[in-house]
């Protein structure tokens, strides 16, 4: 519910609303509670909205919409080639102009900025406007992974920095990092909507999938260990994977065998209303990252959705999942972890977990139909969904609207 006194947020993303959904779209959407936003998609231009960004109208003006009554999105228009030298001195400069008549146009003061991507959009809107620094990444470790220039992210990271009133991460990592450079973060992590996907019914093309089906479902990138997935059809499972494939992934070789195996269905990307019900034809989720600086400073979001979907998870032995798998120990110490989150750490690892989880399931499932209690108290994936609820946006939400300051103290 919003305050008495109606408070606008102004959310510089880092992430196309129209795009994956994902740390930004969802915070934003659970911060609706508290205040409206303004969400300003990354900047495009004449030639970016013709050839990459299909969803967006051929246009040379920027466009605001209404996403819904508490969401309005601006797709701000710079000039072609705004990533390079010297032309990228002017995107800022012309995304906050029309951010500012986007605030004239719907009337509105904000209560506070929020960058989501070092883009420097800080320090411009006035003393009574709280800026918020947002990290969700370690930006400048994926300069590579992003084709943008490190040095570039590394002086827009300083700056928005000095200019940040209140500095949010997603992991201790990024704090450290950002603490080093004299900040004071507050650590935020990612979260989930419970039961997402739980009571779905799968898509009539997967129910021909035998099980077990082992599911990947997110951006296909150089940030997954393909080999895990290699490993994975190796042992007999049934791969499922969900999601948009970057060009350097889809080109390798690596990637064109393993989606030719006659155990692994790729669908590529779909729908975002559309993913419960690909959730619900997986019986164990994996998070299969690489070991790298920028993953060991991520929360990757596919973790607590599987979770969130009933589904148990075997995740790479990364900091974010480590925290996860304690808090699983910590608050339900009665649930035995392995059969709802594991780390693995090598392919034999992961093989003998998604064994596990999958052999589990298939007891459960047996003992469920022998004693007739699966349409009534009894829930196989309950100890998932219960584990993830203790994680849910609306508690995240609440975190970072008292951090800026929309709650009383």
């Amino acid at each position: 519910m919003l305050n008495e006194e109606e408070h606008h947020l102004i959310w510089m993303s880092g992430q196309s609303w129209d795009g994956v959904a994902g740390t930004h779209r969802n915070m934003a959407t659970a911060l609706t509670r508290y205040a409206r936003i303004l969400w300003v998609d990354p900047p495009v231009s004449p030639v970016t909205s013709a050839a990459g960004w299909p969803r967006i109208k051929r246009s040379i003006k920027p466009t605001l919409t209404a996403v819904n009554n508490q969401i309005t999105r601006l797709t701000p228009m710079v000039l072609p080639g705004f990533t390079r030298p010297i032309v990228r001195e002017t995107t800022s400069v012309l995304v906050l102009r029309q951010a500012r008549r986007a605030m004239r146009m719907l009337g509105i003061q904000p209560f506070a900025v929020v960058d989501a991507y070092v883009g420097n959009y800080l320090g411009h809107w006035g003393d009574d406007v709280v800026n918020v620094l947002y990290g969700t990444d370690d930006y400048v470790a994926g300069a590579t992974l992003m084709g943008v220039s490190a040095r570039n992210l590394r002086q827009r990271e300083l700056r928005s920095l000095a200019q940040a009133d209140v500095v949010a991460v997603i992991t201790p990592q990024l704090a450290q990092r950002w603490t080093d450079l004299g900040a004071s973060p507050i650590v935020i992590p990612n979260g989930c909507w419970p039961n997402r996907g739980h009571n779905n019914s799968a898509p009539p093309e997967l129910q021909d999938l035998t099980p077990p089906v082992v599911g990947l479902v997110g951006q296909l990138s150089d940030r997954i260990d393909l080999d895990v997935l290699h490993a994975i059809a190796d042992g007999g499972f049934t791969l499922l994977l969900v999601g948009p494939v970057d060009q350097r992934c889809e080109q390798s070789s690596r990637f064109r065998e393993l989606v030719a195996r006659p155990n692994v269905r790729f669908v590529g990307r779909v729908p975002a209303d559309e993913v419960p019900s690909y959730l619900a034809a997986i019986d164990v989720g994996i998070t299969p990252y690489r070991d790298t600086s920028f993953n060991r400073a991520s929360f990757p979001l596919k973790t607590l959705e599987y979770l969130a979907a009933g589904i148990p998870t075997v995740s790479a032995d990364l900091p974010a999942a480590r925290w996860l798998h304690a808090d699983l120990l910590k608050q339900q110490p009665d649930t035995p972890a392995e059969d709802v989150l594991a780390l693995a750490r090598s392919n034999d690892e992961y093989l003998s977990a998604v064994s596990h989880m999958a052999a589990v399931q298939r007891c459960k499932e047996r003992d469920a139909i022998a004693s007739v209690r699966h349409s009534s108290a009894w829930d196989k994936t309950n100890s998932c969904i219960e584990f993830a609820s203790r994680h849910s946006w609306p508690l995240r939400a609440e975190m970072f609207a008292s951090a800026i300051g929309l709650l009383p103290q």
